[in-house]
């Protein structure tokens, strides 16, 4: 198995810490590594040669600094443009698909918080096998905790069979990002579990959804192709590439396959998707009225509060209760912990503004 792990997200929703210059993956927010080096970790029962990273090009400098040592540096993808997950994945199956187009390979998300490492390897070995056995495409996923909006859903049907120890079910649906009605509905309904975005097929058996579903992106990829490997690789790479459809996977190909060609594993993996600081503090503290505390930091009647810094500067909490703090060397964050979700519109109202260099 081949394991792509995709760092080439913008995350806004994690202001100030996250940046454009240097997004969630590439900071340390869950552990004293930073989340991509956390994922690299997590898959450290393959050999470093079959784990690759797709990334945006303007962070090819952080991810060669980040996985030196772990993996080698022709094993870093790199998208000259923007243009969400179907090109992202199809790039780097496109590069598989060069020296094997029978492998398995798998699809993992830097930016993504798994707790139970064992869990995960397990339900990522059944779902291989089931790629090379029956030719599936294959997702991991998660029982929902709360109606999220951010994130899409897949209704599960009967369990087909159960592989070491390990329940497989049938694919009935995808729903992406739905309003909060249809969410609670999801989640009162019990058929429906968050879609992690953890895929698992055979390398040939994407790129063929790709000719049929995104006939002009395949087109590309298949030129993209023959040059790789030659000198003219990445004159092809940053002319083509930004030609691919702006989709993504989920509404690009996911939601228009056969439901018979899909298998669902359901995981208990500990898993965000690291979206909102309220998320961050929901999955690592124990009790509602705990701290979630990364700073120099000294309080008196302070709970149920994020408070992230750094190092020089000392924070300090008096009677504050369900906030997010978060200090960086040139802003600060203070904000009603149920509202993290709105960072994302003050980074867009910095986006507006002459402000630009916070961003």
């Amino acid at each position: 198995m081949k394991a792509v792990i995709m760092a080439g997200g913008t995350g806004t929703r994690l202001w100030p810490l996250s940046r454009i210059n240097k997004p969630k993956q590439f900071q340390k927010l869950v552990s004293d590594q930073t989340m991509l080096q956390d994922t690299l970790a997590r898959l450290d029962f393959l050999k470093p040669q079959d784990i690759y990273v797709s990334t945006n090009a303007e962070y090819e400098n952080i991810v060669r600094e980040q996985t030196k040592g772990k993996i080698p540096h022709t094993n870093i993808i790199l998208e000259p443009a923007l243009r969400d997950t179907a090109p992202s994945i199809g790039l780097a199956a496109t590069y598989l698909a060069k020296k094997y187009p029978k492998e398995v390979m798998a699809i993992i998300y830097a930016d993504h918080l798994i707790q139970k490492k064992d869990e995960f390897i397990k339900k990522l070995k059944v779902a291989e096998k089931l790629a090379k056995d029956e030719n599936t495409l294959n997702i991991i996923e998660v029982k929902a905790k709360f109606p999220n909006v951010n994130l899409g859903y897949v209704k599960i049907g009967k369990m087909l069979k159960e592989m070491n120890g390990v329940e497989v079910f049938s694919f009935e649906k995808f729903t992406e990002k739905p309003d909060l009605k249809t969410a609670i509905a999801f989640l009162n309904s019990y058929k429906y579990l968050w879609n992690t975005g953890l895929y698992v097929w055979r390398v040939e058996t994407i790129l063929n959804k790709f000719k049929k579903h995104l006939p002009k992106t395949y087109a590309n990829l298949q030129k993209i192709q023959k040059s790789i490997g030659t000198k003219n690789e990445k004159t092809v790479i940053q002319k083509l590439y930004p030609l691919c459809d702006k989709i993504s996977i989920d509404y690009g190909v996911m939601e228009k396959i056969d439901p018979k060609e899909v298998r669902i594993i359901p995981a208990e993996l500990g898993w965000s998707d690291v979206g909102t600081w309220d998320s961050i503090f929901s999955e690592l503290v124990h009790r509602n009225d705990d701290n979630l505390i990364k700073a120099k930091h000294v309080g008196i009647d302070t709970r149920g509060s994020l408070i992230y810094g750094t190092k020089d500067k000392l924070i300090a909490t008096i009677g504050v209760k369900d906030l997010v703090i978060v200090e960086t060397a040139d802003a600060v964050l203070i904000c009603d912990k149920r509202r993290s979700h709105d960072v994302k519109k003050l980074v867009e109202k910095l986006q507006k503004s002459r402000n630009k260099k916070l961003l």
